[in-house]
């Protein structure tokens, strides 16, 4: 889902949850439910995908996400980090997925 790793989504979405608390009640217990209300249309996952939303306001709590691990045989070098690699310049080389 494209909006999830969109900044001025999650923006929108955590303004709207600090001002609604029946919304964020909502988006807390059936986070689909509670997304296609936020959006006005119906969300449609793949099958075998889930939406996890956690209430991470509690202060006295730190909250670790694990990120998912990726398959990095897939994972193709840019034109830019190519001509890095190719130069043997230490630059701190990032793959994005």
């Amino acid at each position: 889902m494209e909006l999830m790793n969109d900044p001025a989504f999650l923006q929108r979405l955590a303004k709207k949850v600090e001002e609604d608390a029946q919304f964020k009640k909502i988006l807390l217990e059936n986070p689909t439910a509670g997304l296609e209300t936020f959006l006005g249309r119906r969300v449609i996952l793949p099958e075998g995908m889930k939406i996890a939303i956690v209430d991470q306001t509690e202060p006295s709590t730190i909250f670790i996400n694990l990120p998912s691990t990726q398959n990095t045989e897939d994972v193709e070098l840019t034109e830019e980090q190519l001509d890095i690699v190719s130069g043997g310049v230490d630059g701190g080389l990032i793959l994005k997925p």
